[in-house]
């Protein structure tokens, strides 16, 4: 059974998270605020953690970001009523792999749970593994969720890795949206491709030399992205 860390300082909505997602087959934990999100997500092993932004002594934002510094590994889901298009970019940069606005619909939660959930350590451990990918100057290792490049290691998020992956599988041939949505997060919404765009860009700050001129990482106008090591072109 996987376990999940629910951080929110309104009790009721806490609880409500509580029930639904115990009555799905989860173990569910809780925290009332951030300080006590963040020690938790640090000394006990999750397979998820759904994290609200505005907390009491510690806000999500910063709890996300502390928590990536220590533990890339872990699927993180922001679930709060900050929605400004600055907020999720907020939200994503400080290392988020999904973004629920509130109020929400409990099945669209437990539908994103279940896509995250399936990227967790312990739950890719007992899955076949993906293979080590080698394209161009770039090698992936899904084990560590690493890649390299010429050399040099780069850790990434689950969310970048499998946005890394799904890229490197389909070399040199554009990937729509709606397949990055689908293989990456295992559905496709048009309210999503704004947080797909952000991670891309949070991949495109760690695999490029300069990002604003990729050498990798390219955008197909109006169809996706391609991954092409060797294309000099600005995108």
């Amino acid at each position: 059974m996987q376990k999940l860390l629910i951080a929110d300082d309104d009790k009721e909505i806490r609880e409500l998270l509580e029930f639904d997602l115990s009555q799905s087959g989860y173990i569910v934990d809780s925290a009332k605020d951030g300080e006590e999100a963040l020690q938790k997500a640090l000394t006990n092993n999750y397979d998820l953690i759904l994290l609200d932004v505005m907390m009491p002594k510690l806000n999500g934002f910063d709890v996300c970001h502390n928590i990536r510094l220590s533990k890339p590994d872990i699927p993180i889901l922001m679930l709060t009523a900050k929605g400004t298009i600055t907020d999720k970019t907020q939200g994503f940069n400080s290392g988020a792999d999904d973004y629920i606005v509130k109020p929400f619909d409990i099945q669209e939660v437990l539908l994103r749970v279940r896509a995250l959930v399936r990227r967790s350590p312990a739950v890719k451990s007992n899955q076949t593994s993906k293979e080590i990918l080698n394209v161009g100057d770039i090698q992936i290792f899904p084990d560590t969720l690493e890649t390299e490049i010429k050399g040099k290691r780069i850790k990434l998020t689950p969310t970048e890795f499998e946005i890394l992956y799904c890229l490197m599988q389909h070399f040199n041939n554009a990937v729509t949206l709606a397949i990055l949505l689908n293989e990456v997060w295992g559905y496709n919404s048009d309210d999503d491709v704004r947080m797909l765009r952000v991670h891309v860009g949070g991949l495109r700050q760690k695999i490029e030399n300069n990002p604003k001129v990729p050498q990798y990482l390219h955008t197909v106008t109006n169809v996706g992205y391609k991954l092409t090591p060797y294309c000099e072109e600005d995108d």
